[in-house]
């Protein structure tokens, strides 16, 4: 069961014609008997920003999400949940990922599609290895890809400190250890924003990369089919979304918003793409900050990012 769950923020508008329903109507708290569905599990935590020295506040992420998305139209035919929060307790990071790990596991063995609602990108890490729990149970080897929409590929090193900079380095040492293979996309890359190091780190891992420059509407079709070929080598995705891949004027509310980013426009067709390849297995969305936004604009972008993934689904 979740840790905590307060329906409480559900609440917009009612329209009196027939099929117009809105989030709020529909989505229930999750329960050791819910059927399989959409499962929306909050991770309360900016610990991983403060020790990567970034602005705090996403520990107010989850809920901002959860209120933006309430008034939403609702257009799907399965079931969504409120699965609760894991909160991060001051600087007890780790034990916080921990329990989304135990928390993502759970539902993913339930059958559910989890969509993690960050939350420093901290939350990458505790997405991963509960993912990684459940699969784990069924197959020796999985071919898990990961698909990182984001401005940074965080992947510095974790020997130091772990935060929310470290945790695809993270998990390249895990899977080293495990000797599963390590399938990292990173699309959306700022190389103002990431040293000459992490780019020789990602190549080293063998990543795939695509920065913010390479995206617009006359090469996007060559980024999805790159795209589709990274896919066709998985069995499995976790798709996770900093939103500071964004321009700063639709995403301000992040800890390090863009000078430049990656239009919503251009995002969509990406994760339509896999959201439709039958493999999305998770997803986390990370770094809302609403102390820091504009007039709930990164919120909402957010709530349409969740609207977009539970279509069809």
């Amino acid at each position: 069961m979740a840790e905590r769950i307060d329906m409480r923020v559900w609440a917009g508008r009612t329209d009196p014609e027939p099929d117009s329903l809105r989030w709020h109507q529909c989505i229930q708290p999750l329960t050791d008997t819910s059927p399989p569905g959409a499962a929306l599990l909050g991770f309360a935590s900016d610990a991983g920003i403060r020790r990567n020295h970034g602005r705090p506040g996403a520990a107010d992420g989850p809920l901002a999400i959860r209120r933006a998305l309430a008034s939403l139209a609702w257009h799907r035919d399965g079931a969504a949940f409120d699965a609760g929060d894991v909160a991060c307790q001051g600087d007890a990071l780790e034990d916080a990922q921990g329990r989304l790990a135990e928390r993502v596991a759970t539902l993913l063995d339930a059958g559910h599609f989890p969509i993690v609602l960050g939350g420093g990108h901290e939350v990458a890490f505790g997405s991963w290895q509960g993912i990684a729990r459940h699969l784990e149970r069924q197959e020796q080897r999985p071919r898990l890809g990961i698909i990182n929409l984001d401005a940074h590929f965080d992947l510095r090193d974790p020997a130091r400190v772990r935060s929310s900079g470290t945790p695809f380095a993270q998990i390249a040492d895990e899977c080293q250890a495990r000797d599963w293979p390590f399938r990292y996309a990173c699309l959306g890359v700022s190389r103002a924003s990431n040293t000459r190091a992490l780019f020789q780190r990602a190549e080293s891992l063998g990543v795939l990369v695509r920065e913010d420059r390479e995206f617009d509407v006359r090469k996007l079709d060559a980024i999805v089919r790159d795209v589709e070929r990274f896919i066709v080598r998985c069995d499995h995705l976790y798709l996770t979304v900093d939103l500071d891949v964004l321009p700063a004027h639709e995403a301000p509310g992040v800890s390090a918003p863009a000078a430049r980013g990656v239009p919503l426009a251009l995002l969509e067709p990406l994760i339509e793409t896999i959201r439709d390849s039958g493999k999305l297995r998770l997803a986390d969305l990370a770094e809302l900050n609403p102390q820091h936004d504009i007039d709930s604009r990164t919120a909402r972008v957010a709530a349409r990012l969740v609207h977009l993934l539970t279509l069809n689904r």
